[in-house]
């Protein structure tokens, strides 16, 4: 029976190797996972589009100063007396007989047909001005959002490449009590067929085979798990699995170095926000102020269609001044001071917040490295005691289950240190992410 279980149990593993075998692999470092993100990503993308978008509402502005042009052609036809008159008169073919006053006040149906271009040139318009200044501030804004958009994006390829580095670290661990186990239950099977232990500890080691099958088999299921996060941070299709560098303890930094900086892009986004919103004021203020635009007109009148008769021009300049708005501007300008300073208070809160979340970082840094020295004697000391026992074990002096139990420790104690080191490179990553001002 224990003869079948274990060709049962081999013909699973094997079937299990072949499948990952036959999965799509490939290898990714760290660096190529974050530019793959930044690259690739939807969020990049979108942060990119705002720009363009900024950029196109600022190109409206263009207005201010280009001329704007107009051409129509119009049909008309009418008996109405100061109109019929009107388009002889446009027409130029006004005569004698026209001031007749049975004609004048009972016109026959006359016909205009009129083509004409229209011209108009802003001079000064005040408020459109500081619109300008505040749509390359906008431009500004969004710039930064993107920045800090990209920097959360390497944030986050950096976190999942660290996921999928303890998920293979794990499965190492795994493996090697899996094995470990195997040969613990090859000893016991010998020495319960030569009367030596008793069939409970037989079965005990056997569980604890399977139970270490059962991680395993976790364990490569949380390594898909993690490759598929990445190939969806980098906007690949999923199935692949990553094969990535062992993960070594990030020591690249020096925590005087990572502090709280007043230049980070999301606090700069914030700030050109608060800015546009000053220009928006300004330009609101300067609408009560007079406008200055140059006009022209080139028409041609003739009462046939298609004709192009009579020609005349038209041309001049016209300051336009807004007296009275019921207080729209006022109510508008008070409306735009709240959403700054609201806007002001937000950046205010968002400073202190950051400033929490470094302390944060710093002290599980900290205690993360701690922790790791602490972990590491730990494993010794875990290793050291299955050694002993093993070796009491194989001259008849220690228990099966004192070596199974021996085992698990050590098991645990490995992952629990590979989760430490994970945690201290997470905090690493993290105050980095915070502290970033280029």
């Amino acid at each position: 029976m224990r003869n079948k279980n274990w060709l049962l149990l081999f013909v699973i593993s094997f079937a299990g190797f072949a499948s990952r075998s036959q999965q799509n692999t490939q290898h990714l470092t760290l660096r190529e996972a974050i530019n793959a993100s930044v690259s690739n990503n939807d969020g990049a993308r979108l942060s990119e589009l705002d720009i363009k978008i900024a950029e196109a509402k600022f190109r409206e502005t263009n207005a201010m100063m280009l001329p704007a042009a107009n051409l129509s052609y119009t049909g008309i036809s009418t008996n109405n007396p100061l109109n019929a008159f009107g388009s002889k008169l446009q027409q130029g073919s006004i005569t004698p007989a026209d001031f007749n006053p049975e004609l004048l006040n009972n016109p026959s149906a006359t016909s205009d047909f009129s083509t004409k271009i229209e011209l108009l040139q802003p001079l000064l318009n005040l408020d459109m001005l500081y619109q300008r200044k505040g749509a390359t501030k906008e431009i500004e804004m969004y710039q930064f959002i993107s920045k800090r958009t990209k920097d959360y994006l390497r944030f986050e390829a950096e976190k999942a490449y660290l996921q999928l580095q303890m998920a293979y670290s794990e499965n190492e661990v795994l493996i090697e009590t899996l094995n470990s186990s195997s040969a613990i239950h090859k000893v016991s099977c010998d020495y319960y067929n030569q009367g030596l232990i008793q069939k409970s500890d037989l079965l005990g080691s056997e569980v604890q085979v399977l139970n270490a099958e059962t991680q395993v088999k976790n364990s490569e299921s949380a390594i898909q798990d993690a490759s598929d996060l990445l190939s969806l941070l980098m906007g690949k299709s999923l199935g692949t699995i990553y094969k990535i560098d062992s993960i070594v303890v990030n020591s690249d930094m020096t925590l005087d170095s990572l502090k709280f900086s007043e230049g980070r892009a999301d606090f700069k986004a914030i700030q050109k926000g608060m800015e546009s919103y000053e220009l928006v004021i300004k330009s609101s203020r300067m609408s009560l102020f007079p406008r200055l635009n140059g006009f022209a007109s080139y028409q041609l009148n003739d009462k046939a269609m298609f004709g192009f008769g009579a020609k005349s021009y038209l041309a001049g300049i016209r300051m336009s001044w807004n007296l009275l708005n019921g207080g729209k501007v006022k109510n508008t300008i008070s409306q735009l001071r709240l959403e700054q300073e609201k806007l002001g208070m937000q950046l205010d809160q968002k400073k202190n917040e950051a400033q929490i979340e470094i302390n944060h970082a710093r002290r599980q840094l900290i205690d993360a490295t701690f922790l790791m020295k602490q972990q590491r004697l730990a494993v010794e000391q875990a290793s050291e005691a299955l050694r002993v026992l093993q070796t009491r074990y194989g001259q008849g002096l220690a228990k099966t289950s004192d070596v199974l139990a021996a085992q698990t420790q050590l098991a645990q104690q490995k992952i629990a240190y590979v989760q430490v080191l994970f945690n201290h490179n997470l905090s690493a990553a993290t105050l980095q992410y915070l502290t970033i001002d280029k």
